[in-house]
């Protein structure tokens, strides 16, 4: 494979992880939330594009997107607000306890064999043949990811909503005092990161279209460890941690000899110990910053 395939891969996959890290800071950045919990998002979202492959293809995906955010608010609702004050371990533990709960029903619901979710399996179709193998996907998870991404940011930047997240982010108590409602601007913030996580699942289901309990939490997982190397402190430097996290899992992906791939995520999370080592505050960090702040 050549050089500039890989490279082509990376930025698409990169993308990707990026609308993963996006949706991980934002629920950070309002509650000092990790919430690992988000995978189970993306494997809802692939579940329900499974069950309905038969539907019109428009329907089957806003179908989706409304499932992924109806749970993001329910995830909020039921099992979060209560414990906003609680101290971090125990929303930590709890986001690890609603995460294997949900496993417990796909697994429950639809067993461990998958379901096969190929609504939009047209999209493996190659745009050009030659040296550079280009597909629809590719090119749809670059456009995807951009415009998700600069929305967002143009969300965050922009709109009434957007300032209350962000100064919310930078002092949540300072913020209520100033008129910013928490409810709201909490539940926006899972309402982002449900729409971002029904994107990941409907791409993600183009290039593997089998949809298992965990679908969503190796991605999810990598998606975090982006955050962190990119720097939890701001949310342009996590999402160019999980950028930077897809990329490099496709390019050691493509690098890699068959039988050895199986390693790839002991290859990554060996790069990710070494730049931690070197930059605790992440990689894309200001310096003097510290390696837990708010987005």
């Amino acid at each position: 494979m050549s050089v500039l395939q890989s490279i082509v891969d990376g930025f698409a996959l990169g993308a990707v992880y990026a609308l993963v890290a996006v949706g991980l800071a934002l629920v950070f950045g309002v509650m000092r939330l990790i919430n690992f919990a988000h995978g189970e998002l993306i494997t809802a979202g692939g579940y329900t594009l499974a069950l309905t492959a038969a539907f019109p293809k428009i329907a089957s995906l806003a179908i989706t997107v409304v499932i992924c955010i109806a749970l993001a608010l329910v995830i909020e609702r039921v099992a979060f607000r209560r414990l906003r004050d609680a101290s971090p371990t125990t929303t930590l533990v709890a986001t690890f306890a609603v995460a294997f709960a949900l496993q417990g029903v796909w697994l429950i619901a639809f067993g461990p064999e998958g379901r096969t979710a190929d609504v939009l399996a047209s999209l493996n179709q190659r745009v050009f043949e030659g040296d550079l193998d280009v597909r629809w996907i590719t090119l749809t998870m670059l456009a995807v990811g951009g415009i998700l991404l600069g929305g967002t940011a143009f969300l965050l930047g922009r709109t009434t909503i957007g300032l209350q997240m962000r100064a919310a982010a930078a002092d949540f108590r300072a913020a209520r005092l100033l008129g910013v409602r928490a409810d709201t601007v909490i539940s926006f913030a899972f309402v982002l990161a449900g729409l971002l996580a029904a994107a990941v699942a409907i791409l993600l289901t183009v290039q593997r279209p089998l949809v298992t309990p965990t679908f969503g939490l190796e991605v999810t997982i990598l998606g975090l460890v982006g955050v962190v190397v990119g720097g939890i402190d701001r949310l342009g430097t996590a999402t160019l941690g999980g950028f930077a996290i897809g990329f490099l899992t496709s390019v050691l992906g493509d690098a890699l000899p068959a039988d050895e791939r199986v390693f790839l995520p002991s290859f990554v999370f060996l790069l990710v110990i070494v730049v931690l080592l070197l930059r605790p505050a992440g990689l894309f960090a200001r310096p003097g910053r510290s390696a837990v702040e708010r987005v």
